[in-house]
């Protein structure tokens, strides 16, 4: 009887098994990878500093730069950008991601970009490109100016790097603020 049973037992076993194999493969994926794709390097928790004359004018921090030779640009993430004349910080820009032209020295700013002037005024807009041999800053995007007395919104905006001097294009709302 213990015989049989362990026989049973075994054929039950030998049975789940051979329900339990089937053909089904398993078919790996594969993601394809242009070499252009791929940084010829990449930096972590960087920092590149910009000078003229030997003065310097632009520190970038970012978490990470990806630099890619054959397109000659630098990609970004987490970026913020202190500019100065003489030693002195004038403004700065802060970013999710960003893009260098290594051929302009031109900065993109992308994304929740945020700059703030030494005088007081905040910008915030979704794109932001500052041109290194014009020393402006540049975007044709909504654009959102606030100061200690008013806020302006509008699109598209020009302005020295420092922002003491800018132009918003196309006005869409202006309001004083009361102190």
């Amino acid at each position: 009887m213990i015989k049989s049973s362990c026989v049973k037992l075994l054929a039950v076993l030998f049975f789940v098994l051979l329900i339990s194999c089937n053909e089904t493969k398993v078919e790996p994926k594969v993601a394809l990878i242009s070499s252009e794709d791929l940084p010829d390097q990449e930096s972590h928790d960087a920092k590149i500093i910009f000078t003229e004359e030997g003065q310097l004018k632009a520190i970038l921090h970012a978490d990470t730069i990806k630099v890619f030779s054959e397109k000659r640009e630098k990609d970004l993430s987490v970026v913020h950008i202190d500019f100065y004349e003489g030693k002195k910080k004038t403004s700065s820009i802060t970013s999710k991601k960003g893009k260098i032209d290594d051929r302009t020295q031109d900065m993109y700013a992308i994304g929740n970009v945020v700059a703030v002037s030494d005088s007081g005024i905040t910008l915030t807009t979704d794109e932001l490109v500052w041109k290194k041999r014009k020393k402006k800053i540049v975007t044709d995007k909504f654009v959102k100016i606030k100061s200690d007395k008013e806020i302006i919104e509008g699109y598209g905006f020009e302005s020295d790097q420092d922002m003491k001097n800018y132009t918003i294009f196309n006005i869409t709302y202006v309001t004083t603020l009361e102190n």
